[in-house]
């Protein structure tokens, strides 16, 4: 099976670049699955229903998020009334919604797992103990996790960990697309942050001159979206979906 996955999708005009090509990415790649990072999907972070059904009306099978999960007001019934919108699953207890999402494509199933990273971000249950817990459950080898994490230490690590245990461990959250693809033991896809989807001469999609005066005059500012055109971050996995096995990970970027 061929699987999309697309890297934090950046506000409307994120959204929009990759409505016009996600067609044409997943003709040309006879994708089976696609999922999409929409934690930054609405105009300004987070995610709402708006920009949850602009994903869903591309064929976005599942969207994975992070840590603006519930930035939003508009995003807190999100998550208990769409099973295919999943939030990391090492939140603490009582969060709405799940951290795993399940697809059937009879007869094979594939899990899709939201875990959040530890290191310099808000404190979390550990995410190794969690996945330990979730996968004593999961009932299909085809398992694909969305790791997003600020420490490239901790994503490694984590590939590491679930080296041959899951079909993929694919990092988000900085934005920015590493050069690290690989098949860990021959059988885990990794990759340690896929990118983005949103505009390319920016600073993680916010107005680059907002951000250098951010960090020039210490003053806060109000993040404005780049008006600069867009780009689009992805992988596309290949896998065995009998033994969960992936064979083949390959970057792509289209402007």
């Amino acid at each position: 099976m061929k699987l999309l996955f697309v890297g934090d999708v950046v506000g409307e005009s994120g959204c929009d670049f990759l409505y016009k090509n996600i067609y044409k990415i997943k003709m040309e790649n006879s994708i089976d699955i696609t999922i999409v990072n929409g934690e930054n999907s609405a105009q300004g972070n987070g995610i709402t229903p708006r920009s949850m059904e602009s994903l869903f009306s591309m064929g976005v099978d599942v969207i994975t998020t992070g840590n603006h999960c519930f930035r939003r007001k508009e995003s807190m019934d999100i998550y208990d009334n769409n099973n295919c919108v999943i939030r990391p699953a090492n939140f603490p207890a009582g969060a709405p919604g799940s951290g795993i999402a399940v697809i059937d494509k009879a007869p094979y199933k594939i899990a899709v797992i939201n875990l959040i990273g530890t290191m310099y971000l808000d404190s979390f249950d550990n995410p190794f103990n969690v996945i330990d817990e979730i996968l004593k459950d999961v009932d299909t080898p085809n398992i694909i996790v969305d790791f997003h994490a600020e420490a490239t230490s901790e994503k490694k690590a984590m590939g590491f960990y679930l080296q041959n245990k899951v079909t993929a461990v694919l990092g988000t959250h900085t934005h920015v697309q590493t050069a690290d693809e690989c098949i860990l033991g021959g059988h885990t896809a990794y990759i340690t942050d896929v990118g983005m989807a949103g505009p390319e001469n920016s600073v993680l999609g916010i107005d680059k001159d907002i951000i250098i005066s951010k960090f020039k005059n210490k003053m806060p500012v109000r993040f404005i979206e780049s008006a600069e055109k867009c780009f689009i971050n992805a992988v596309v996995l290949g896998f065995d979906e009998k033994t969960g096995k992936a064979n083949d990970i390959k970057r792509l970027i289209v402007r």
